[in-house]
């Protein structure tokens, strides 16, 4: 029965075996030309006052999932009580 360690061992050796073997399989791939500036031109990074904004529509949008659900779970209560209740009295 191989340790702790010697499974280890055994996996990284294995793992280094699977990249040998496709590093030697697989040929490399170059991305194509521009567009590394394409990328860089439509990611952009936002400005202090656009996160600011962005952080306040979450509190906004986190009050309002809370609100929801204390609604919903304040619904669901007082369908069981009305449920429990009705239940009660067809049993008397």
């Amino acid at each position: 029965m191989l340790t702790m360690n010697e499974n280890h061992l055994t996996q990284d050796s294995d793992l280094q075996f699977l990249e040998a073997r496709l590093s030697r399989t697989l040929k490399r791939v170059l991305p194509p030309s521009g567009l590394t500036e394409r990328l860089r031109s439509r990611v952009q990074i936002p400005s202090s006052a656009e996160l600011r904004s962005r952080m306040r529509n979450w509190r906004r949008l986190f009050v309002v999932f809370g609100g929801v659900m204390t609604g919903l779970l304040t619904l669901i209560t007082l369908a069981r009580a009305f449920y429990y209740l009705a239940l009660r009295r067809s049993a008397a």
